[in-house]
C-alpha cells in the first residue's frame, strides 16, 4: 500500500475539519474553520477547499480524499442526501463536486460511522468486537460496529439514532418532527433548555450554548449543574434503548458535549440503571479517546482500504 498521505475532511454543523492522515494514522497537517451552514452548498464547498489548500500547502501530495459527513446520506453513490444541520443540501453530489474541484477521487461516509471506526481501531473501543459510538453535538449521531463491520443497513441508512422517538414531545427537531434524541439531548438541546430558563429569568443574558453551560456546571454554577444533571437523564434514556438494540461490547460517547462526559456520566448511569434490563446495564460507557480527530482517523482508513479499487477505475477512465 502506497506511502503517500490522504486527504481527509469532517464536516460537521458547527465546524469543518481537513488534515492530511499518514498511513501510520498520524496527522501531517490540518487545519479547521467554522461551517457556514446556513450559506448553502457553494459556501461550504468553497470552505473545505480553503481547509484542503492550507494543509495541500504543508504536506506531501495526497492520493485520494475521504468526506465524513451528517447524514442521511448515499455513500455509494457519493450523495448527501438531506441532513437536518445543513441549509440547501438535499440530493446534493458531493463527491464529484469536491472531487472535481480538488482533482482527487473522494469517498463519502457518515460522519459517526467514521468516528466509530477510528474509535473502534485506535481509539476508546480497542479490541471490542462490536461498538456504538454516540456523536452528541451540534446534533446527534450514531456509528454501529457489529462483528468488526460497519452496520450500514438499507442504502447504507443505518445508525440514524438521533431520530429515533425517546418522548412524545420535545421542540420541533431539525428533521421536522418532536420527540427526537437530537431534540432532547443534543448539546443544542442543552442550549435551547438553559436559554428558555434564562429568558424566564429576564436578567438580559445572552443565550448560552450547550458548551456554555457545561463550562458553567463545571465552575460549580448551581442552575447549570441542574440542567446537566437533567440532560444527563435525557442521554441515558436514549443510551439504554441502544443498549437494547445492539448489544454492544461497549458504548462510546464522542462530540463536542463529550467535554462535559465526567458531570453527565452520574445521571446518564443512572438513567441507565432505571431503563435498561439487568443484563445491558454493566456495558461499559466510555468517553470517545480520539476527540475531534475520531472521524479523520475512520475516515483515512476507509479510503486506504478503497485505494486498490480507486486506481483500477483511474485506469479505465
Amino acid at each position: 500500500m502506497s506511502a503517500a498521505p490522504v486527504l481527509c475532511f469532517d464536516l460537521g454543523g458547527t465546524r469543518m475539519r481537513a488534515a492530511l492522515m499518514a498511513p501510520d494514522g498520524t496527522r501531517l497537517a490540518g487545519a479547521e474553520a467554522p461551517t457556514p451552514a446556513r450559506e448553502g452548498v457553494g459556501a461550504v464547498l468553497d470552505g473545505l477547499c480553503a481547509l484542503a489548500s492550507r494543509c495541500r500547502d504543508t504536506g506531501p501530495a495526497p492520493l485520494a480524499a475521504g468526506l465524513c459527513a451528517p447524514g442521511p446520506l448515499d455513500a455509494t453513490g457519493g450523495r448527501m442526501l438531506a441532513p437536518p444541520t445543513l441549509l440547501g443540501w438535499r440530493d446534493v453530489p458531493v463527491s464529484a463536486l469536491l472531487g472535481e474541484r480538488l482533482g482527487l477521487p473522494v469517498l463519502l461516509e457518515n460522519d459517526a460511522n467514521a468516528a466509530a471506526l477510528g474509535e473502534q481501531l485506535h481509539g476508546a473501543g480497542q479490541g471490542a468486537g462490536s461498538l456504538v459510538f454516540v456523536t452528541v453535538s451540534t446534533g446527534i449521531g450514531g456509528g454501529v460496529i457489529v462483528d468488526g463491520h460497519v452496520l450500514r443497513g438499507r442504502g447504507g441508512l443505518a445508525g440514524e439514532i438521533g431520530h429515533m422517538k425517546i418522548a412524545e414531545h420535545s421542540t420541533d427537531c431539525a428533521c421536522g418532527a418532536q420527540g427526537c434524541f437530537e431534540a432532547l439531548a443534543s448539546g443544542t438541546a442543552l442550549g435551547w433548555r438553559a436559554a428558555r430558563v434564562m429568558r424566564a429569568r429576564k436578567d438580559g443574558t445572552p443565550p448560552p450554548s450547550g458548551r456554555d453551560v457545561i463550562e458553567a456546571a463545571r465552575r460549580g454554577d448551581r442552575l447549570a449543574r441542574r440542567l446537566v444533571a437533567e440532560h444527563g437523564r435525557w442521554l441515558g434514556r436514549g443510551f439504554a434503548n441502544l443498549l437494547h438494540l445492539y448489544a454492544p461490547d461497549v458504548l462510546v460517547m464522542g462530540g463536542g458535549l463529550a467535554n462535559g462526559f465526567d458531570l453527565l456520566e452520574p445521571a446518564i448511569r443512572a438513567e441507565i440503571a432505571r431503563s435498561a434490563m439487568p443484563s445491558y446495564r454493566d456495558t461499559p460507557l466510555l468517553r470517545a479517546a480520539l476527540g475531534d480527530a475520531a472521524g479523520l482517523v475512520g475516515m483515512a482508513h476507509i479510503v486506504r482500504q478503497a485505494l486498490p479499487d480507486l486506481g483500477r477505475e483511474r485506469k479505465l477512465g
